[in-house]
């Protein structure tokens, strides 16, 4: 709006309370009632000491270099998702330890992908999204875990830094569902507490060049089981009043006991 209609709608404004108060309107500041008071942060035990170490973690989120893997074109469409997850598992076991059961079955199926039935394999359908934001698609694998032992879904996202093939994010879940929205890999988890999940945000931090986790909560579950429906009280059979037994006629005597 220019400043022309503005002086307009000014002068057409004034125009209107001018008039209003010619009938009568005596134009007296009216109270809207008691105005709440405002209440500031209140901090507890102002004086704790800064703790030395945390007491939870992710563990050290890093980007980790995947060599051995050539991306042609610097396309990353271009790239074996398999070879991608095969290299990556076999070099960076990531939550796992080398002498976990778990991690050694996986990697073996692992090598076995392309050698058998597709079932066999426990690389997922890949994804594709920029999650760095340089305008460059980034590549998303779930690698499931061996049944029997942890059944978790293994989650790794992999960018092309200088050329060079880089893991950026790599999790492990009881996952219940991934979203992806943005630049944003949301995961959603099992929670012990029944009818609620973990919703954990993995967003891009361009100081550590890596996914991190940053926003963690525990919410109800679109996937939660119906509440039970409410037993109805049992009714208890009303006794009915015990009849005093009859007492039997005694036997008529026989003319054999007279005699």
């Amino acid at each position: 709006m220019n400043r022309s209609r503005l002086a307009l709608v000014a002068a057409l404004s004034l125009s209107a309370v001018l008039l209003a108060g010619g009938c009568g309107d005596p134009g007296d500041l009216r109270s809207a009632g008691p105005t709440p008071t405002a209440d500031g942060p209140t901090h507890l035990w102002p004086k704790l000491p800064p703790p030395s170490a945390p007491a939870e973690d992710y563990g050290v989120i890093e980007s980790l270099p995947v060599k051995g893997v050539h991306v042609p074109d610097g396309d990353l469409h271009k790239v074996d998702p398999v070879t991608v997850a095969r290299t990556d598992f076999d070099k960076n076991p990531g939550l796992y330890s080398r002498s976990d059961d778990t991690y050694k079955e996986t990697l073996a199926k692992l090598r076995t992908c392309g050698h058998g039935s597709d079932d066999d394999c426990p690389v997922l359908k890949a994804y594709y999204r920029d999650l760095t934001g340089d305008g460059r698609d980034d590549l998303i694998v779930g690698i499931r875990l061996v049944e029997g032992h942890d059944e978790n879904l293994d989650i790794r996202a992999y960018a092309l830094e200088k050329r060079q093939l880089t893991q950026i994010m790599e999790t492990g879940d009881a996952v219940l569902g991934v979203e992806l929205a943005g630049h944003d890999v949301i995961i959603r988890a099992v929670s012990s507490q029944p009818g609620y999940e973990y919703r954990t945000v993995w967003a891009w931090d361009s100081h550590q060049k890596t996914m991190l986790p940053t926003s963690d909560e525990i919410v109800r579950s679109t996937d939660a089981p119906s509440a039970k429906p409410t037993k109805k009280p049992t009714k208890t059979p009303t006794e009915t009043p015990t009849e005093t037994p009859r007492e039997k006629p005694a036997p008529t005597p026989s003319p054999s006991d007279s005699s």
